[in-house]
């Protein structure tokens, strides 16, 4: 799988989102050690799971210690969540139920990701995270919704402050253009969590999924 679109993608909505940064000065809370958004799971796509994959097979390469604690932490969390898991646990797919989606990751809200190393409070995957994770913080627009900061950020902020931070992500709709694509090539078009991701490759090189 050629991945110049997910590059390409990437590059756009992270100056999109400097952009907000830039103005939003130091209301925005986001810092390295900063472990809000890394809690609980939450449903991630197709693309995301295969830049994870590679981020894993890269870490591995250069750190096989650090990688295989990524491993063993993805590990755990899926043998405890697999009982519970809305979908096909084996592979780590949800099946296209919201509530039930919801309320799994509501069950499990205090799990933290096994990409955060516990002892830095860093990702250990931060190049290859989802998008989620890169558009968590500021005000963003996705899909035509409105989304609200984090809980952490703009505290004190008056609406009007909040709406000048808000950046749009993805308007011409790459993301789902390169889905399809991925589709096309036979992955599934289904939603995963990221510690199944990690530690569900269904038999096949990370690169390849």
């Amino acid at each position: 799988m050629d991945t110049t679109g997910d590059r390409q993608l990437l590059a756009v909505i992270g100056e999109a989102l400097e952009g907000s940064a830039r103005r939003a000065g130091s209301r925005l809370a986001c810092r390295r050690g900063c472990t809000e958004c890394c809690i609980g799971p939450f449903p991630i796509n197709m693309l995301d799971r295969r830049r994870l994959r590679e981020g894993l097979e890269e870490l591995t390469r250069r750190d096989a210690a650090r990688a295989a604690r990524v491993i063993e932490r993805a590990r755990l969390n899926v043998e405890a969540m697999a009982q519970d898991f809305p979908g096909d646990a084996e592979r780590g797919l949800f099946v296209a139920d919201e509530a039930a989606e919801e309320a799994f990751c509501a069950r499990w809200a205090a799990e933290p990701c096994p990409a955060l190393d516990p002892e830095t409070g860093a990702c250990d995957l931060y190049d290859w995270r989802p998008l989620s994770c890169r558009t968590y913080g500021p005000p963003v627009r996705i899909g035509g919704e409105d989304l609200p900061p984090c809980r952490l950020c703009f505290v004190g902020a008056s609406a009007a402050e909040v709406e000048a931070c808000r950046v749009e992500i993805d308007p011409s709709g790459m993301e789902d253009e390169i889905l399809t694509r991925m589709e096309a090539e036979r992955a599934p078009r289904a939603q995963t969590a990221v510690a199944f991701a990690l530690a569900c490759d269904w038999g096949t090189p990370p690169s390849e999924a």
